[in-house]
């Protein structure tokens, strides 16, 4: 395997320690739930390893701490990871000239669990008895401190502190002949929200948890001149747009998807459980573009704006939309209240980061970075500002004061999503449940602390309505809305234990 990653220091401002400590948070640690992270794979295409860049660009949504791929030609395996987005990590041929092959895995990360250190950027590589092995994970395992602490005992030694390295260690000691059922053996063992694209000498593999909580999807590239096809595994479907290739189908929850040079075949090895896919893909998270279990996003987040603007209807001048996320609700809000969608708040896309110096007043302007007022559109307006979500409620009160100092008469929020009043373990990175503005407060005091004249949220049935619900008792058990109820439908073993170790490691 040849490896290439950045000096050893990489970026500065990812290593300074005065960024890290003032600067960062405000970009890190915005009110907005975290991406989780993007996973893609390719098997019998020419230049897998620039495909799988391709993929991982339109995915840079998901994460943008760090990206990495690992390619196969045959003979060795090939990798290369850095800290930064994409187009900084893979934008230069040279690079690419390290990663030959006709399949290749990638992974864009944004950090749920473990420090953004080289030694935690994915795909994990690990040589096995079958031989080499490729790992790139989305999404947060529940019992990985609980497993983890039972390997250390059996002598496996970390080298990342990624949750998704257990799994690289569950295979290791699997008793199993083969990658597949080792791979089997080891999902068996774990808990919690994942999707994950491996990569070995003999197979490209997409595994979804069996509750289906992240997203992964199977497209194909057909060859011009009549061989065999080539397959994609990707987060979601605006990857393939990007590399030409056309959709089949979802991994269906508790799936293991294998693609050789036979072709591609299934394994379901888990019981047949009701799917819970993570309701915040179509809020948040996901590409607009993208269609995710059959449901097109961008239409999904227009819908919600037109439940939104029934449910909480306000007299007024104008909708504007908190960029980008908040832009397709907006639009479907002012369709249904037959009020004006203005872009009244601009967003800035190329934000430097490595010139800002860590002062208190580049803190405190630290939003202005990101968005700035279109004070024609606000002036002596009536607004009504539309978002997906509030966190903390920091910058959601930082905006309402730049519409207000840009000359609005009133300003209302409405949010695409019920109140966010409890913390994800499923692999978006949110802030403990103390600090989430809708755990502690109720909707009168939100309101006084944004500095808003009303603030509404969308109900949960109206959220399922535009889901194409009658109401949430309708969808019951269909998604995953833990963020918004509490109702975890995965154990949190980590969270929940106080010392108690009950994870099953076989003998060796």
């Amino acid at each position: 395997m040849s490896t290439r990653s950045p000096a050893p220091d990489g970026p500065v401002f990812l290593h300074d320690p005065a960024f890290v400590r003032d600067v960062a948070p405000q970009w890190q640690h915005d009110d907005k739930p975290h991406e989780e992270c993007g996973v893609f794979g390719v098997w019998n295409v020419k230049d897998a390893s620039a495909l799988t860049a391709l993929g991982l660009h339109a995915l840079q949504h998901r994460g943008q701490e760090a990206t990495g791929i690992v390619s196969y030609d045959g003979a060795r395996f090939h990798t290369h990871k850095g800290l930064g987005l994409v187009g900084d990590v893979f934008g230069d041929a040279r690079v690419m000239a390290t990663l030959p092959g006709h399949r290749a895995v990638g992974h864009n990360r944004y950090a749920t669990t473990g420090a953004t250190l080289i030694r935690n950027v994915q795909p994990l590589f690990a040589d096995f008895e079958f031989g080499g092995l490729a790992v790139a994970h989305n999404g947060n395992l529940t019992n990985a401190e609980t497993l983890k602490r039972a390997l250390v005992r059996r002598g496996c030694i970390f080298q990342s502190t990624t949750d998704s390295e257990v799994f690289i260690h569950l295979i290791a000691i699997s008793l199993y002949a083969n990658v597949v059922d080792r791979l089997i053996d080891a999902l068996k063992q774990v808990l919690g929200a994942y999707s994950l694209v491996a990569l070995s000498r003999d197979a490209l593999i997409g595994v979804r948890d069996p509750l289906g909580v992240r997203p992964l999807i199977l497209g194909r590239i057909d060859d011009e001149d009549g061989g065999a096809p080539s397959w994609v595994l990707a987060s979601e479907t605006c990857a393939l747009d990007i590399v030409g290739a056309e959709f089949v189908r979802d991994v269906e929850p508790g799936e293991i998807v294998i693609i050789d040079n036979d072709g591609v075949r299934s394994i379901k090895p888990f019981g047949e459980q009701k799917s819970r896919f993570c309701v915040f893909e179509y809020i948040y998270f996901a590409r607009p573009d993208s269609v995710l279990d059959g449901q097109p996003v961008y239409e999904a987040r227009k819908r919600i704006g037109v439940e939104l603007a029934r449910e909480s209807a306000v007299e007024a001048d104008v909708i504007v939309p908190v960029p980008d996320s908040g832009v397709p609700s907006a639009m479907g809000y002012a369709a249904a209240s037959g009020i004006p969608f203005e872009l009244g708040i601009i967003r800035n896309h190329y934000v430097g980061r490595t010139f800002i110096e860590p002062t208190d007043q580049i803190r405190h302007l630290g939003v202005k970075l990101k968005h700035s007022t279109n004070r024609p559109v606000l002036d002596g307006k009536r607004v009504i500002l539309v978002d997906d979500s509030i966190v903390r409620g920091t910058t959601s009160r930082k905006i309402v004061d730049m519409v207000r100092a840009a000359g609005a008469r009133e300003v209302h929020m409405r949010i695409s999503s019920p109140p966010t009043t409890h913390s994800c373990f499923y692999g978006i990175d949110t802030p403990e449940r103390g600090k989430l503005l809708a755990a502690q407060h109720d909707l009168k005091e939100m309101a006084e602390l944004i500095g808003v004249d009303s603030l509404a949220f969308i109900s949960f049935d109206g959220l399922y309505r535009a889901l194409g619900h009658a109401d949430r008792a309708a969808a019951q058990g269909r998604y995953c809305d833990a963020c918004f109820t509490g109702d975890y439908p995965i154990p949190l073993v980590d969270h929940e234990a106080e010392g108690g170790d009950t994870a099953f490691i076989p003998a060796a």
